[in-house]
């Protein structure tokens, strides 16, 4: 199947094909209908088959640590994904249930169960359940990397030097663009419930409300590139670090809803003629993989125990080190501390639902030196961001927090509180940027 690599693909069971209504194709991290490595296998078996291809995405109430904020992202792409699988003849079934609850009860009428694939404790979970109970096939389609992470790698690598080597040298395999097919037989008359996913109908945290920024789905995450690589890609190199300059493209939140490929962002990336996109694809592509291996193969990504050993070392060594400044969780969340970088950083992240990358940075530093210890920190920075961040609860956000205490780093000139972790801190944010300009731009987003 053109664009669909062997090893992209994973058999779940060993249950055969059946001979039944339909072929199921469970969209749950991957939220688009185009540049959809699962979506593309499930029409090529729906063809060979004769049946009709059905889409089905469970949504619960209880997503872990979601809030109406990511909801709001989400329901946008939801509907528009409706749309855009109605146009190729495919019924996209929503129903309101934990996601694996949902695709058993579909895959009682279906040949068999194709999915995405999602690296998070749940979302594995959720894939063997299906895999265990379904009474048909259940086929696994990795199409949120451009290259599968087993290919990458079969090991936790160290820092984005190992591994850039390893995936440089598997690129040319899978740096290919998808074709978009057709199913010959269409689902859309087909009856099945359905359950519109306006946040305003469920049952969960409200504790934070829809970004005024930043709207979910494709066709925005499309528009969004397209002015990246038109305004900003040429000065990429030189000002993605610079927190007053506004020069970064926007993805994160919707590559963490699966709502653009990353195949596509990169392959429209290489098209342009701008001296930026070679500094652009190492974040797409040996960062965000990067982050990937490390929620594959490290089974603490979200917790201290994640570090390596050097680094948890030494902040246990330092963890009883005086702090001139010590803030509670509460303080930290409502921005309530003597640094007026720092409180700029979390109130963007607060307003817009994202912040600045090298401000993410400094801001997990902060969060470190100001903990009563490492573990709480760690904690802290871990729950902030996950509940402010539309590209929160994510294997990038879980490897951008770990950054912050020496994973994928190297050891530093031992200092206080830090201990041999690479320190940061606000005369460096005064020499190297117009930091007073990003404090400026935070206060304008009071004015969408």
């Amino acid at each position: 199947m053109e664009g669909v690599q062997n090893e992209r693909i994973r058999y779940l069971n060993k249950t055969p094909v059946c001979r039944k209504r339909y072929v199921l194709i469970w969209i749950q991290q991957s939220q688009r209908s185009e540049y959809n490595h699962a979506l593309v296998y499930a029409i090529g078996q729906a063809n060979r088959l004769s049946v009709p291809v059905v889409a089905y995405f469970g949504l619960t109430d209880r997503y872990p640590e979601a809030n109406e904020r990511h909801y709001a992202f989400m329901a946008d792409g939801l509907r528009e994904l409706k749309e855009t699988l109605a146009e190729r003849g495919i019924r996209l079934v929503v129903l309101h249930c934990s996601p694996e609850k949902g695709a058993l009860l579909l895959a009682k009428d279906a040949c068999l169960v194709v999915t995405d694939r999602g690296y998070l404790r749940h979302q594995t979970d959720w894939r063997t359940r299906v895999a265990d109970e379904a009474g048909c096939r259940v086929v696994q389609v990795e199409t949120d990397l451009i290259v599968p992470v087993e290919e990458a790698s079969p090991k936790e690598e160290f820092s984005a030097g190992t591994f850039r080597p390893k995936i440089s040298k598997k690129l040319s395999r899978f740096f290919l663009p998808l074709t978009q097919s057709l199913p010959k037989k269409d689902s859309l008359d087909m009856a099945f419930d359905y359950f519109d996913p306006d946040p305003a109908r469920l049952d969960i945290d409200r504790s934070v409300g829809p970004s005024a920024w930043l709207k979910g789905g494709t066709s925005d995450a499309k528009r969004l590139l397209d002015e990246f690589i038109e305004r900003k890609l040429d000065f990429f190199s030189d000002l993605r670090n610079d927190p007053s300059k506004d020069c970064l493209s926007y993805m994160s939140p919707y590559l963490h809803f699966g709502q653009i490929s990353p195949l596509y962002i990169a392959l429209t990336v290489m098209k342009a003629d701008s001296p930026g996109k070679d500094s652009y694809l190492e974040e797409l592509i040996v960062r965000r993989e990067l982050a990937m291996n490390f929620v594959r193969y490290n089974p603490c990504y979200d917790s201290f125990e994640s570090l390596p050993e050097w680094a948890k070392r030494t902040l246990t060594e330092h963890q009883s080190d005086r702090r001139e400044y010590c803030y509670s969780e509460e303080q930290l969340e409502n921005a309530e501390t003597h640094d007026e970088y720092w409180n700029a950083a979390q109130k963007e992240m607060i307003k817009l639902g994202k912040m600045h990358g090298y401000m993410r940075m400094y801001w997990g530093k902060k969060i470190l030196e100001w903990s009563v210890d490492p573990k709480q920190a760690y904690r802290t920075a871990c729950y902030l961001n996950n509940k402010y961040s539309l590209d929160g609860r994510d294997p990038a956000s879980f490897t951008g927090v770990a950054w912050c205490f020496g994973k994928h780093d190297r050891a530093w000139q031992e200092r206080a509180i830090f201990g041999k972790v690479r320190y940061m801190n606000d005369r460096g944010l005064r020499r190297k940027f117009d930091i007073d300009g990003y404090v400026r731009r935070v206060e304008g987003l009071d004015r969408p």
